[in-house]
Formats: structure tokens, C-alpha cells, sequence
């Protein structure tokens, strides 16, 4: 009996590497957006904790210096969530970029598999073809001699 091989086996199993390696880059690409939003998250905690410390400061005796420095301490922390929140943008980005590519490279795996389930059928019909012609010409050929003998 005659053995399907599917001409293309090399690109698709290319392509399952590829996705492979997709779905590797997307579950990076996902770690990373959640600890730079807990990066984010951590530097609002610290903010909310020297806002805290702003008020204290405030309702005691007032020591100006001590003041100061936690105004800059809160300034800093503000620019420091800018800088954050940008990083988890370009986490966000990222981890589109990343979700697009494995979906177009799952897309042209499911095209292959699709390419070779369809050769496969074509095969099967071609052997069922065969499969036939060889039956009729065995029922041909025993008619012929019984009709002989």
C-alpha cells in the first residue's frame, strides 16, 4: 500500500517552530507588562506612603527642612511614575507587537495543516481510485477465465 508523505512537511514543521517560539516571545512579552505595572504599582504605594508622611509633617511641629526634602521626595516619585507608566506602555506595545505575530504565524500553521489534510484527501481518492480499477480488473479477469474454463 502506497504511503502518504505531504510535500511540504518541512515548511510546516517549520511553522510549529515558529509558533513555538511565538508563544515563547508573547509569554515574555506578558511577564514583563505585569512587573512593570507592579513596578508602577509599587512606586504609587511608596508616593501614597511620603503623601502620608506630608501630612504628619504638617499637622506637628513643623520642621521645614524635614518638609522640603519630602516635597522633593514626592516630586521625585512623581517623575519616576512617569518614567513607569511610559514603561508600561511600552510593555503594552510589546506585548501586541508579540500577540500579532503569534497570531499570524498560527495563521499559516492552520494554512498548512489545511494544505496538507487536503493532499491527504486527494491521496485517498487517488488510492480509492486505484483500489477500484484493481478490483474491476480482478472481476474482469476471473469472469474471463470462468467464462474460458
Amino acid at each position: 500500500m502506497a504511503k502518504f508523505t505531504y510535500k511540504m512537511q518541512n515548511i510546516l514543521d517549520i511553522k510549529y517552530k515558529l509558533e513555538t517560539q511565538a508563544k515563547t516571545s508573547f509569554s515574555i512579552a506578558a511577564a514583563n507588562l505585569r512587573k512593570e505595572e507592579e513596578k508602577l504599582e509599587g512606586l504609587r504605594q511608596r508616593k501614597k506612603g511620603y503623601e502620608s508622611r506630608a501630612r504628619e509633617l504638617i499637622e506637628d511641629r513643623l520642621d521645614f527642612l524635614e518638609i522640603k526634602a519630602n516635597r522633593t521626595a514626592i516630586e521625585n516619585m512623581k517623575g519616576q511614575i512617569r518614567n513607569q507608566t511610559l514603561a508600561v506602555h511600552v510593555a503594552e506595545r510589546n506585548l501586541e507587537s508579540a500577540r500579532k505575530y503569534l497570531q499570524e504565524i498560527m495563521t499559516e500553521r492552520k494554512t498548512h495543516e489545511i494544505l496538507k489534510d487536503k493532499a491527504f484527501e486527494e491521496f485517498k481518492k487517488e488510492l480509492e481510485k486505484e483500489e477500484s480499477k484493481a478490483v474491476d480488473e480482478l472481476v474482469s479477469f476471473t469472469h474471463n477465465h470462468a467464462i474460458e474454463g
